[in-house]
């Protein structure tokens, strides 16, 4: 039988917007052990240690070895297969979020092209500093974190360096430079958003301060993310409500303010729509 090791991830780190850890493992196959075809709902990285297998995803199969992984992004169709005579031993990282598909897209890895190499290739500077080494052990790191305080904290910061260190096994033409891109708008939106979501500001205010025209923002949001601008501030304010409400200290009438609603009632309205819990019940569950 394989020997599998899978964590599911504290419901409370899943409040995090930007980027979710939500599970993670390690599996060492028997010959010809197979997943699929099937679907997954949340973007999947695994990471080949030792041996071989094949990952076939948009009719399209790659046969792919140690120091070695593949991306399985959300709802599609994949298939995957460890070797009869030299079966695979790999880790894994299931995660969301409304960074994940920008931190993917500058590691170069999206269902057309879902496999990477550990190896940095053609940069001299990078070759020095190989991150397999990282990609081996960050299972063992994960683990080692369960029982600590703050480890939802320290779980995301090494989700956050994995991410990094896709971004470094990239070559190099992959990684967007222009800097006035869309990407770039929409960098500029979340930075004045995580800035100012305490204040009463508006679409209008982060489309007049990027200087685009606010359909247009929105629109690049809806593209990247999947929500309007307007989705995406409610969002986050309700996430970052989500935080401060672990503070008994703070009523919800305080958190209502802190996140840029003078109207504890229109809050609580807010909240339950993005959260489905009232903010004291959401309160309650953290006991």
């Amino acid at each position: 039988m394989p020997r599998i090791n899978v964590d599911l991830i504290h419901p409370s780190s899943q409040g995090q917007m930007d980027l979710s850890l939500l599970f993670f493992g390690k599996e060492e196959c028997v010959p010809g052990h197979s997943w699929g075809p099937g679907l997954r709902d949340s973007y999947l990285v695994h990471y080949v240690h030792s041996g071989r297998g094949v990952f076939s995803l948009l009719d399209r199969t790659y046969e792919l070895e140690a120091g070695q992984g593949f991306l399985i992004p959300p709802s599609a169709l994949v298939f995957y297969q460890a070797d009869e005579e030299n079966p695979w031993v790999y880790s894994w990282f299931g995660f969301r979020g409304l960074h994940a598909k920008s931190l993917l897209q500058q590691a170069g890895l999206t269902a057309e092209f879902p496999v990477f190499r550990t190896a940095p290739i053609g940069n001299p500077l990078l070759d020095r500093i190989n991150p397999a080494g990282y990609f081996e052990h960050f299972h063992d790191d994960l683990v080692a974190v369960r029982e600590e305080r703050g480890r939802d904290a320290l779980s995301l910061s090494i989700l956050y360096r994995l991410m990094a260190e896709l971004i470094r096994c990239a070559p190099e033409a992959v990684t967007p430079r222009t800097s006035c891109s869309k990407e770039s708008y929409v960098r500029q939106a979340i930075e004045y958003i995580e800035n100012h979501y305490s204040q009463k500001i508006s679409v209008q205010d982060i489309a007049r301060f990027v200087g685009l025209d606010r359909t247009y923002l929105s629109g690049l949001f809806k593209s990247q993310f999947g929500l309007s601008l307007q989705a995406f501030l409610l969002e986050y304010r309700m996430n970052r409500a989500v935080d401060l409400l672990r503070n008994k200290e703070l009523t919800v009438s305080d958190v209502s303010r802190s996140v840029g609603y003078t109207d504890p009632f229109l809050f609580s309205k807010m909240f339950k729509k993005v959260t489905g819990l009232s903010p004291r019940n959401a309160r309650g569950t953290e006991a």
